[in-house]
């Protein structure tokens, strides 16, 4: 098997995938069967500056070079031998947000991320004009946003992307997008498999009156389906990679995707019927349709798969960063009663401790609301934790109700989906940290969704692994074969998940925590106002 593995890492015969998430950059190089043979990762956070979640393009860099590097040492280490070529690279990163460059390269404002809701104003212009849902998150919304605050460098804009689109264009040169992350950016005509012709010239009308020396369309990247080539690593571009100077310039790269498109490919959702949820700093689930929704519901993102199927995708900004704050909390007390802490022990122990809980989590209710949530109309969040005299305070239910209110905003969400619009689901897919503790993620999931809740031994690998998968599929595929075809047959065919069907009293008790968290929002509003 290491001879195998050495013929194929010296005669290019491996795909490498990176994937720049909220808090961790991960890359994995994968072999001829498909299978992970070396990662790296860099643990990075975003930073709130001037009222902006933000990432700066020093740490984009530093964290890149950083998870490649370990990626390539760990391959030396294993293998014996140096990292010089590779079969096709592909990169992916959180979706949506704003980066904005001058026709000299230079970056015009700094990266505003999918986390900022400020764009309110746009996007319910947006939304009323196309008749089409344009959630805050969105490029375009950012955009528009921009112009409609008047800011000062909108008339310096040459070329707009996300942080994929980005490292992309830094490596190769070309200003490209896979159709499922320029799904998040503007929308896509299911025909053309490219933007919307007609919206993107009445956004051009909208604007008019600013006489901008620029047409949307001459500034947005251009959009590949899987399968296409997107150029190849430059010379600039291999040096920018690996600070080593080993890899060689010309691998090719596939078009870059955001991470709910590696998502569908790591977890095989991309074909209909079809879904997978994606749960961690934010969580998102998304359903392949079998034919368009009834009416435009501003809770509910429209995307595509990275073949330019129709998606529905509910997206919450918060997730596990509060349960994780707690956790934290509960490490830091073990230390300073003198207590050895392992921190994946605590999780396994405190999550596990979660499934002795009440069903409806005794009464108690929480908000993990880090940061704004569009599906619940908030620009701000505030973490909070209550409780009532009668309720049943104990740490199974603590930890519990937390687990819950991870995904109170996301199954507002797929109720649309799954109650008022009746789209089949036969199972949904889970994937990232919220999954890590065997069976406990899993189990809230499933009473949530009310959906049978499979989780494969690959799911760890996350979106590295799905653009990695992207990247083999553009090199590898038959004649006209497609991406599902290809999934199926060279990649899932042996590859067993477990699934956990969701039990009744926990989707009652899940049911009850729901009624509680809608009409405690209130309380959350007053918060937001309250801690200015």
């Amino acid at each position: 098997m290491s001879f195998e593995v050495n013929h194929a890492i010296l005669n290019g015969k491996t795909t490498l995938g990176i994937e720049l998430g909220s808090t961790r950059i991960k890359a994995v190089l994968i072999g001829e069967d498909q299978s992970p043979i070396a990662s790296g990762s860099h643990v990075w956070e975003n930073s709130y500056t001037n009222q902006i979640w933000t990432y700066s393009l020093e740490d984009i860099w530093k964290g890149l070079q950083d998870s490649y590097q370990k990626m390539a040492a760990e391959v030396k280490q294993r293998y014996g031998v140096p990292l010089q070529t590779i079969g096709a690279i592909g990169l992916s990163g959180m979706m949506h947000g704003y980066m904005v460059f001058n026709k000299d390269g230079e970056q015009l404002v700094p990266f505003r991320t999918w986390r900022n809701n400020i764009t309110e104003q746009a996007s319910k212009v947006l939304t009323e004009l196309f008749h089409y849902p344009i959630p805050q998150r969105w490029s375009i919304a950012h955009l528009y946003q921009a112009v409609l605050n008047q800011e000062a460098h909108i008339a310096q804009i040459d070329f707009q992307t996300t942080l994929a689109g980005y490292v992309h264009w830094k490596l190769t040169g070309q200003k490209v997008l896979g159709v499922g992350e320029a799904s998040g950016v503007f929308p896509i005509d299911l025909t053309t498999k490219t933007y919307n012709a007609k919206m993107i010239q009445q956004f051009n009308e909208l604007i008019a009156v600013q006489n901008l020396p620029w047409k949307l369309e001459d500034v947005l990247p251009q959009v590949l389906v899987a399968g296409e080539s997107a150029c190849a690593l430059t010379e600039e571009g291999a040096k920018l990679l690996d600070v080593s100077g080993e890899l060689k310039p010309g691998i090719p790269l596939c078009p870059p995707e955001g991470d709910a498109g590696t998502g569908m490919v790591a977890t095989n959702s991309v074909a209909q019927r079809t879904g997978n949820v994606s749960a961690g700093t934010s969580v998102f689930a998304m359903v392949v349709l079998e034919k368009e929704l009834s009416q435009v519901y501003s809770e509910i993102d429209l995307v595509t798969t990275p073949t330019g199927n129709l998606v529905a995708m509910a997206h919450a900004n918060n997730c596990s960063s509060d349960l994780n704050a707690w956790v934290g909390l509960f490490d830091e007390f073990a230390k300073v009663m003198g207590l050895d802490s392992d921190l994946n022990q605590l999780y396994s122990t405190l999550y596990n401790l979660a499934l002795q809980g009440d069903p409806d989590c005794g009464g108690l209710l929480a908000y993990g609301y880090l940061s704004g949530e569009h599906i619940t109309h908030f620009e701000e969040g505030r973490p909070l934790f209550l409780r009532s005299p009668g309720s049943k305070f104990n740490l199974a239910n603590f930890i519990r109700v937390h687990l819950f209110t991870a995904l109170g905003a996301l199954k507002i969400g797929m109720d649309i989906l799954l109650k008022q619009e009746a789209v089949k689901l036969e199972e949904i897919l889970g994937h990232g940290g919220f999954f890590k503790t065997e069976g406990v993620g899993q189990s809230v999931m499933a009473a949530a969704l009310n959906v049978p809740v499979s989780v494969m031994e690959t799911a760890g690998e996350g979106g590295a692994w799905g653009i990695a998968l992207l990247a083999s599929y553009m090199i590898n595929k038959e004649e006209n074969e497609t991406l599902e075809n290809y999934l199926s047959r060279k990649v899932f065919s042996e590859k067993m998940g477990k699934t956990m069907s969701p039990q009744p009293k926990d989707v009652e008790g899940f049911e009850a925590f729901m009624k509680r968290y809608k009409h405690g929002l209130a309380i959350e509003k007053a918060a937001v106002e309250y801690f200015q």
